[in-house]
């Protein structure tokens, strides 16, 4: 075999190679955005929408917050923990109706309190706890982004009269279904029956009293506007 066909096959083989691995960053790539659209939910936009529309730095963040807290494993609550968070969440809705602003402080610091429990970073990292709770609960994250919020607006900041007592009933409503995720029984941590006996706890909770759930499917301790007075 000729020198100059040595050459030539050696060209054609380093083509070769350089159009396969093209073809496969061409075929990664597209996947990266849809696979994060998929994972972070309404949280992407929300992310997206703060980048101004860039996609690209979006996707940058939201793959980093994977790459830090992906691998975390949520500790499992014994059956007196979850009793207890649920009796103070219960606490905290009932509370709503003459203390609403100390009623959303008190759903902010348990949700940071429950969280570190199931292994999130500490809530005194706020941010960090967050991130990490996008990654695993994205679709009910920003709950505890609006109540947390809502616990630490000034009471000169906040918009007087119903309206300002409604953003604070529509943050906890928000909040709840992060916290019902944090405090429901895992696959491996209590079994099937102690699901069953937590949901059927929680429903009982939901319909007892006065505070009895509207059909429109707000919370038990849902009022208007007259009803509740700011702290």
């Amino acid at each position: 075999m000729s020198t100059g066909l040595i050459i030539a096959l050696i060209v054609i083989a380093a083509v070769v190679v350089i159009i396969a691995a093209v073809m496969t960053l061409r075929a990664r790539g597209p996947r990266r955005g849809p696979s994060l659209k998929r994972r972070f939910g309404p949280e992407y936009e929300r992310v997206v929408a703060r980048h101004d529309g860039d996609t690209k730095a979006a996707e940058r963040e939201l793959t980093e917050r994977v790459q830090r807290h992906g691998d975390l494993r949520e500790r499992p609550l014994e059956p007196a923990q979850r009793e207890q968070y649920e009796a103070r969440w219960t606490a905290a809705q009932e509370r709503f109706v003459d203390s609403p602003r100390d009623a959303v402080a008190e759903a902010d610091r348990l949700i940071a309190e429950l969280a570190g429990v199931r292994g999130f970073p500490d809530g005194g990292q706020y941010e960090e706890q967050l991130a990490a709770l996008s990654v695993h609960h994205a679709h009910h994250v920003d709950g505890y982004r609006r109540v947390h919020r809502a616990a630490h607006l000034r009471a000169e900041d906040a918009r007087d009269g119903g309206q300002g007592t409604e953003d604070m009933r529509e943050a906890m409503v928000a909040a709840r279904a992060l916290f019902e995720e944090l405090v429901r029984p895992g696959r491996h941590d209590g079994g099937r029956h102690e699901e069953d006996r937590h949901e059927g706890h929680h429903r009982a909770g939901l319909n007892g009293g006065r505070k009895a759930e509207t059909r429109g499917g707000h919370m038990p301790w849902a009022m208007n506007r007259r009803q509740a007075k700011e702290s």
